[in-house]
């Protein structure tokens, strides 16, 4: 892998294709959540070409439909459209660029997956939204920053003292006896890694709240 990026060479199909899947579903669950939570508007994102005209396809068939509905109407329609014209412009692009193999995929000049360029305008459109009025939201970096210290203290707290993890995540912490401290920080990493957002706050207040200890 490291080849590669110093050779700029260009990813497989898969990692590509899995970029883009991925970029299309967190955006359109973003959008989701960012309005059930209170924290974007249906009003802000009719500033948003791709949602704006969405919106007003499915208000135009469907006049009585608001709330959640509403919202799911356009989601979907937005992930087909992003979907289906990231289906089209690959195999167009792969087709005219006769490539055979991966060694040939790899050194392509430019990826081959990808928008055709209005689509990708649109997409462009809706990350810039997501990341002014949505990422930057005050309420999101309060959290964001109650999240790190979050995970900071939890492995402050574990790597000081393994015996807080439960029996089968202190046990790994052997590791380190082979490969030094660095062996203690992976399976700490690795037990914090495996919690739910919920289950790192309850550990977050067992650990330093004397009313949640028991």
């Amino acid at each position: 892998m490291g080849e590669r990026f110093i050779n700029r060479q260009q990813p497989g199909l898969e990692a590509q294709l899995a970029n883009f899947a991925d970029e299309i579903a967190y955006n359109n669950h973003d959008v989701e959540d960012g309005i059930r939570a209170g924290l974007i508007s249906i009003e802000q994102l009719l500033l948003v070409p791709l949602f704006r005209g969405y919106h007003d396809e499915v208000l135009a068939k469907y006049p009585e439909l608001a709330g959640r509905r509403l919202i799911y109407e356009i989601l979907r329609r937005m992930i087909n459209h992003l979907v289906s014209d990231l289906i089209d412009s690959s195999a167009a692009r792969l087709s005219a660029s006769g490539v055979r193999s991966i060694a040939e995929v790899r050194a392509h000049a430019k990826p081959l997956i990808g928008f055709s360029d209005g689509t990708r305008e649109l997409n462009h459109a809706l990350k810039t939204f997501l990341r002014e009025q949505l990422y930057k939201h005050y309420k999101v970096q309060r959290m964001t920053s109650k999240a790190r210290r979050v995970v900071r203290e939890l492995f402050d707290a574990f790597i000081n003292d393994p015996g807080l993890m439960p029996d089968e995540h202190e046990a790994r912490t052997r590791l380190e006896l082979v490969k030094g401290p660095a062996g203690r920080a992976r399976a700490v990493a690795d037990y914090i890694a495996g919690m739910t957002d919920r289950y790192a706050i309850l550990e977050h207040r067992r650990l330093f709240e004397p009313s949640e200890r028991t």
